[in-house]
């Protein structure tokens, strides 16, 4: 084998210049040898060390301490360490935890709620100490803290960004009424309503109403205005009258009987669209995407057509369902917990399994993020690709107990002490 020739092109005359000496090619070698080892060593180093923990914020609540997450604020309802029977609010900034500010709830109760609408939060005590003022609902200013209104009834956020109060129940009368946020003033109302009050909310909120009688007669509300859109007589077609009636999407489902018979009527006309029977008394009836999910009390999960009432898959082995992200996360019901698993809607088949967490109460619009304990203590968390049908491990946080809520990019935890962490989560 030859050496390379190079073209250096012409020579001209003159004595050569003396060469220059050439380094040995071993050298080059070594050279090149050491360079790609030092290249290893440093990414064995790097991967060695532990990626930087997820920044964390403590926010100090108690034990029975109501909490509300918003994508930018943490608001604490603490019980008053003097008056346990009072609550004081706190507002903290996110993500940093900064305390904006403090108010105290002017009513006295055992059984509390939070909510947010728009630049307003409402506190709602159900378990009111002065018997004849029953629910109330009570409204601060969400930058501020500052009182703003009370008025009976608990809330629900209408389509047009204002409130529904609904009160009374049992052997009460119901009344309904639309409140203006900002202020209390009274928008609409419905004085002596029903025995039934069901509510159609889509990601606007409320938007529809459905009175129901037992007598049958049926009406259906704009909960913007209050106006009556549709009316009629509905009776089952055994006679008698429907045990319980609910609003999923445009169908009003009324249900009677053991083994159930459910009738669907369309929610702008009341007009009868099917009617199908059961085996056995159904539970609970959720929207599913394309399907209605109907859970039966033995863990019996079926997908249900909502065009023709007609079942389109059946299993018994699945004792709850969440809707999320266009599949529907489940678990058998056992003792200890088992698996997460994804069905797909059209079928009610398993297409993944995910492992044994515990779903964080979550807004969903985020992440749907799982956790269990660590056997070394602390809470392992992943975000739960339901999609993919993939949990990906995001960390150990240490020292929190449980009672988890997430939202978009955090993820709030209960500690052991009662107080809160709050951590950013990202893959």
């Amino acid at each position: 084998m030859t050496d390379p020739v190079i073209d250096l092109g012409e020579l001209r005359a003159g004595p050569d210049p003396d060469p220059l000496p050439r380094p040995p090619r071993a050298n080059g070698r070594l050279l090149r040898s050491a360079l790609v080892l030092l290249l290893v060593l440093a990414t064995l180093v790097s991967a060695a060390v532990p990626p930087p923990r997820p920044a964390a914020v403590t926010l100090p609540a108690q034990l029975a301490a109501e909490t509300l997450l918003t994508a930018d604020l943490f608001v604490v309802l603490d019980p008053d360490p003097e008056q346990p029977t009072r609550r004081r609010m706190s507002a903290f900034r996110l993500p940093d935890g900064v305390l904006l500010w403090q108010a105290a709830v002017p009513v006295q109760g055992r059984s509390w709620a939070i909510t947010s609408a728009g630049g307003t939060l409402l506190v709602t005590v159900y378990e009111v100490l002065s018997p004849e003022q029953g629910v109330q609902s009570l409204a601060f200013d969400r930058e501020t803290g500052a009182y703003r209104w009370q008025q009976p009834g608990h809330p629900t956020l209408l389509a047009d960004g204002n409130v529904l109060l609904l009160s009374g129940a049992d052997d009460q009368p119901v009344t309904l009424r639309a409140v203006d946020r900002c202020c209390g003033t009274v928008r609409w109302q419905l004085t002596d309503a029903a025995e039934y009050v069901g509510l159609r909310q889509d990601a606007r909120g409320l938007d529809r109403i459905v009175l129901h009688w037992r007598t049958g007669h049926t009406e259906v509300h704009d909960a913007i205005t209050g106006a009556e859109l549709a009316r009629a007589d509905l009776r089952p077609p055994e006679g008698g009258s429907y045990e319980y009636v609910q609003v999923v999407n445009d169908l009003l489902l009324a249900s009677q009987g053991t083994p159930t018979t459910i009738t669907a009527y369309g929610l702008d006309r009341l007009e009868r669209r099917w009617s199908t029977t059961g085996t056995d008394r159904i539970d609970v009836i959720e929207d599913c995407g394309p399907v209605l999910c109907s859970q039966r009390h033995r863990a019996e999960l079926s997908g249900v057509d909502p065009a023709t009432g007609q079942v389109r898959w059946h299993s018994d082995r699945w004792g709850w369902v969440l809707p999320y992200d266009g599949r529907l996360v489940s678990a058998p019901v056992a003792d200890p917990p088992q698996p997460l698993v994804i069905l797909d809607p059209t079928t009610g088949e398993k297409v993944a399994e995910l492992g044994r967490w515990e779903p964080a109460m979550v807004n969903l619009d985020g992440p749907l993020i799982g956790t269990r304990p660590h056997p070394d203590g602390g809470m392992v968390v992943a975000e739960l690709d339901v999609r993919a049908g993939e949990a990906h491990v995001l960390d150990v946080f240490p020292d929190v107990a449980g009672n988890c809520q997430a939202t978009a990019g955090l993820l709030l935890c209960q500690l052991v002490d009662g107080s809160y962490r709050l951590f950013r989560v990202s893959r």
